[in-house]
């Protein structure tokens, strides 16, 4: 799951946080209750992952109890696998 972790941070850093402290971005920082990602910012992530791990995502999976954390991200996306 690091993998996924390293390719997720990078591209909320590249795309969301840009200039930001990438040791900020922790494995459990809230992006979705955080206020860092909001719906739009969303489905882009979640577009980057299909295309990036090539997995599909249902409408319900584009929420905080799946997408909240890198945790959360890696975890779902490794059982899609």
């Amino acid at each position: 799951m690091g993998e996924i972790k390293a390719a997720v941070k990078d591209y909320i850093l590249d795309e969301f946080l840009p200039g930001e402290d990438p040791d900020a971005l922790t494995d459990d920082t809230p992006l979705i209750t955080g206020g860092i990602l909001d719906s739009i910012a969303t489905v882009k992530l979640v577009g980057f992952l299909e295309e990036r791990f090539g997995v599909q995502f249902s409408a319900h999976e584009m929420s905080a109890d799946y997408l909240d954390t890198l945790d959360d991200i890696a975890e779902v996306v490794a059982e899609k696998m």
